[in-house]
C-alpha cells in the first residue's frame, strides 16, 4: 500500500505475543471444535475477568458471524430486534439478520445509542399480532460512530429491557477501544452484569481474528453450539482462537492494546480541534469523525487511506479516522502536519 491507512482498526496482522504463541504451540496436537485445553484455558481466563464462573463463552470467526448467529438463536420467526439506524446490523452487514427472516426496527439517534424512550416508542407502535413482536435490543460498545456507553446509561438501558421481556444484546468489535477510553467508568464486569449476551471482539484489537461470544442469561445457553455448527462456525481447528484470546487476556494485553489505539486517536483529535475543526460526534474511543473543507480531505487522501463519512455542506464533509493497536505515532505526526 502506497498510503498509510487510517481506514479501519484490522490493516495490520496481529501483535507479536499472539504469533510467537501460534507459532510455539503449531506443531502440538489438539482435539477440535473448540474442545482443546487452549480454549478451555481461555474461557477460564475470560470468565474470571467478567467474574461469572456460569458463563458459557464461545469462539467466533468475526463480527457479523456473531450477530448473526446470535440474534437468529435467539428470536422466534415472528420476533424482531431493536437497533440504531447506525447499528452494524442495519448497515453493513448485507442483510444478514433479515436474510434469516427477521425485521430491524431501526431508530434514528443522533450519538448512535440507545435510551429507553427510544425502545418504547418502539414496543408501543408494535401493538398485536399483525406486526412484528420486539424481542431483542442491540447496542454497540464502542458505537458505529465512535460514542461509549456510561454506566448509568447501560443500567438504565439494563433495567428497562428486563421491565419489558427484552433480551439486551451488545456487540463488543470494538469493546478493547471503549472500555480503554478515558471517559469510560465500566469494567468489563459491571458490562457482562448488565446484558443478557455481549461477545469481546478480538479482531479489531490485535487478533489474526476472532470474536468471543459470551453468554450470560441462562434462557440463552441450551443448544447454542447446534446454531454455531449450522451457521459454519464451529471450527475444527477452534484452537487457533482459543490461544489468541488466552494471549490477549493472561496479562493486561488486551486493555493496553485498546488504550494504544485511543491515544493515537486522541492525539488527532487534539491537534485537528486546535485549528478549530469541528467534528460530527466528541471524539471518546478509536474511531474520530472531523468536519473539514473538502479541498483539504482532497489534499489527505492523496498520502492516506480513510473514509468520507458524511457530506455537512458544498464546501466541507466529515471523515472517518481510525487508529489501531499497531498504528504508528509518526504517520499521525505527519498526517497532522499535513492538515496545515
Amino acid at each position: 500500500m502506497d498510503k498509510y491507512s487510517f481506514k479501519n482498526d484490522y490493516s495490520e496482522g496481529a501483535h507479536p505475543k499472539i504469533l510467537e504463541a501460534l507459532s510455539c504451540t503449531n506443531f502440538l496436537q489438539e482435539v477440535g471444535y473448540g474442545e482443546d485445553d487452549y480454549c478451555k484455558e481461555a474461557v477460564k481466563l475470560i470468565r474470571k475477568k467478567i467474574q461469572n464462573p456460569k458463563a458459557d463463552i464461545y469462539f467466533v470467526s468475526g463480527g457479523t458471524q456473531a450477530n448473526l448467529i446470535v440474534i437468529s438463536s435467539i428470536l422466534k420467526p415472528y420476533e424482531s430486534v431493536i437497533s440504531a439506524t447506525t447499528g452494524h446490523i442495519v448497515v453493513h452487514e448485507a442483510g444478514a439478520i433479515e436474510a434469516t427472516g427477521h425485521k430491524i426496527n431501526t431508530i434514528e439517534t443522533k450519538d448512535g445509542k440507545l435510551k429507553p424512550h427510544d425502545i418504547k416508542s418502539v414496543i408501543d407502535f408494535h401493538t398485536d399480532e399483525h406486526m412484528v413482536k420486539p424481542k431483542m435490543v442491540f447496542i454497540s460498545n464502542s458505537t458505529e460512530i465512535g460514542s461509549i456507553y456510561s454506566k448509568k446509561e447501560l443500567k438504565e438501558l439494563s433495567k428497562f429491557c428486563k421491565q419489558h421481556s427484552l433480551f439486551l444484546y451488545l456487540d463488543g468489535a470494538r469493546i478493547g477501544s471503549a472500555l480503554s477510553s478515558e471517559k469510560n467508568d465500566l469494567t468489563l464486569s459491571e458490562l457482562s452484569k448488565l446484558v443478557d449476551i455481549f461477545y469481546i471482539g478480538g479482531t479489531k484489537n490485535g487478533a489474526l481474528l476472532g470474536e468471543a461470544i459470551i453468554i450470560n442469561n441462562d434462557e440463552l445457553k441450551e443448544n447454542f453450539k447446534f446454531h454455531l455448527k449450522q451457521k459454519g462456525a464451529l471450527l475444527a481447528k477452534g484452537r487457533v482462537l482459543g490461544i489468541q484470546f488466552f494471549e490477549l487476556f493472561k496479562d493486561n494485553l488486551f486493555l493496553e492494546l485498546g488504550k494504544h489505539a485511543n491515544l493515537m486517536a486522541s492525539k488527532l483529535a487534539s491537534e485537528i480541534k486546535k485549528m478549530n475543526y469541528n467534528f460530527l460526534i466528541e471524539p471518546v474511543s478509536n474511531q474520530i469523525f472531523p468536519i473539514l473543507p473538502n479541498k483539504l480531505i482532497e489534499k489527505l487522501g492523496k498520502k492516506y487511506g480513510f473514509y468520507v463519512w458524511k457530506k455537512i455542506d458544498n464546501k466541507s464533509s466529515a471523515i472517518r479516522l481510525v487508529t489501531s493497536w499497531a498504528t504508528k505515532e509518526e504517520f499521525v505526526n505527519q498526517f497532522i502536519k499535513d492538515l496545515w
